[in-house]
């Protein structure tokens, strides 16, 4: 009887020690968070698997036909030029030629060095009141040496695209230093913007919000993204307090639904609240990863991950608004189902608890289609912004965090809403700028005249 308990106790005492090694093997593989700990935290990044990169592989789908490249036109050329032939034949030297006509070889070309531009400003003076005046010049700021088109240009690729200033100071021949300089100024003349933006975001009827770490003259801190379909809002602070959020939310009630992750910060939004189902997914997806012989958890994921897959894939697929609440009702009913089911294994009935607690902040894409059931969006937006701190490490000083701050919200901003070439758009606004320093610079730049 005794012998049969030693093999009991240790048969158990050999379950918790694989269960424990287990979990520290994905603390070595996935980090802290597991599933969900950042790329930049994982302390080991293994290589994919070749399947994974047969899936993930480039190019067109087999069968797609493609378009070719296409031709570009005289009336689209912007500049057409004549190339002599020489005066020899490259074979043979001969000097006879019989004229065979021209072929046309079209290039795409682009030049990223400043040019160095003198204008002669013309002056006049007016015989009848002696007024002197003179001509103004084209495309840059009054008192500045750097035209509107290089600001936009080094505006663009920085802090929309991510590139970092020492590359566009040997792309323009400017030195860092006075690119810096002339950012700091153009954020100056934008510093209103934001607040205008965080009136729109609060009117959006979809707002997502997301954070990620960003770093300031070497000490942690975060940067936060508020964001809709056409503004995007950045804060860049030292802590991750809910405060940053109430900021920009305010206290009074907002139309539409907030789409988050399950951070406490914006708990206090004061309008409805949508869970995201990507961060959802991957705490039931990380039980087969710590129980993988557990049968029982086996046969929940089994069941609940494809539904919550759907979830967040429903309303992209090309089908009907009345097909698309039809679908959506099923699949909420069918989780709602899972999650009052019966569990024994604590790891399940943590997930259930949470679809149980928090029911209202959970089902709101089954309402409408509009509200995602995702948080990718502002996970896409703050992309660039992660790559950005891979390579500078985050801001170098407070005034220059703030400069990020309104350009990047800016800039963003304009992306969304202008749906074409931001650099264009800024540069037009610039111009106008130029041209009358007391327009209203929000309605300018937001707004498209071309339609």
């Amino acid at each position: 009887m005794k012998k049969q308990e030693e093999i009991y106790r240790l048969k158990e005492q050999v379950k918790s020690l694989k269960a424990k090694l287990r979990y520290q093997d994905r603390q070595i593989s996935e980090g802290y968070f597991g599933s969900s700990t950042p790329s930049s935290k994982k302390p080991f990044k293994g290589s994919r698997k070749t399947e994974e990169k047969a899936k993930n592989r480039g190019g067109a789908k087999p069968g797609h036909k493609g378009n070719g490249r296409q031709r570009i036109e005289q009336k689209d050329a912007d500049r057409i030029e004549a190339v002599k032939a020489g005066g020899s034949c490259p074979q043979c030297g001969g000097q006879e030629f019989e004229y065979l006509g021209e072929r046309e070889r079209a290039v795409i070309e682009y030049s990223i060095k400043a040019e160095k531009v003198i204008y002669r400003l013309e002056r006049k003076r007016c015989q009848r009141c002696k007024q002197v005046f003179q001509a103004k010049a084209p495309g840059v700021l009054p008192k500045n040496l750097y035209s509107n088109n290089l600001l936009s240009h080094v505006a663009v690729e920085h802090y929309l695209n991510g590139i970092p200033l020492g590359h566009l100071e040997r792309g323009t021949g400017v030195g860092i230093g006075v690119l810096i300089k002339a950012m700091q100024k153009l954020a100056g003349m934008l510093k209103d913007i934001p607040d205008r933006l965080v009136e729109d975001y609060r009117r959006a009827k979809v707002k997502h919000g997301d954070e990620t770490g960003w770093r300031n003259d070497g000490q942690n801190g975060y940067a936060w993204l508020f964001t809709s379909r056409d503004t995007s809002i950045f804060r860049f602070r030292k802590s991750r307090s809910a405060k940053i959020a109430q900021d920009v939310f305010g206290e009074e009630a907002l139309p539409g639904v907030l789409v988050v992750d399950r951070y406490g910060g914006y708990n206090k939004a004061p309008c409805k609240i949508q869970y995201c189902y990507a961060h959802l997914l991957r705490h039931v997806q990380d039980l087969e990863k710590e129980f993988p012989d557990n049968r029982e958890i086996k046969t929940f994921i089994q069941a609940c991950a494809p539904l919550l897959a759907e979830a967040m894939n429903l309303r992209s697929l090309p089908i009907t608004d009345k097909a698309f609440y039809k679908r959506a009702a099923k699949s909420k009913e069918e989780i709602i189902k899972i999650m009052n089911s019966e569990a024994n294994h604590p790891g399940i009935q943590n997930i259930q608890n949470i679809f149980r607690d928090k029911q209202q902040r959970l089902y709101h894409w089954a309402d409408d289609r509009e509200v995602a059931a995702d948080n990718n969006f502002a996970e896409r937006e703050l992309r660039r912004l992660v790559v950005a701190r891979k390579i500078s490490f985050g801001s170098h000083s407070d005034e220059g965090l703030k400069t990020r701050e309104i350009l990047m919200s800016v800039l963003k901003t304009l992306k969304l809403r202008r749906k074409g070439d931001t650099r264009s758009a800024l540069t037009k606004f610039l111009d106008e700028l130029a041209i009358d320093p007391n327009i209203d610079i929000y309605q300018s730049l937001f707004t498209d005249k071309t339609k």
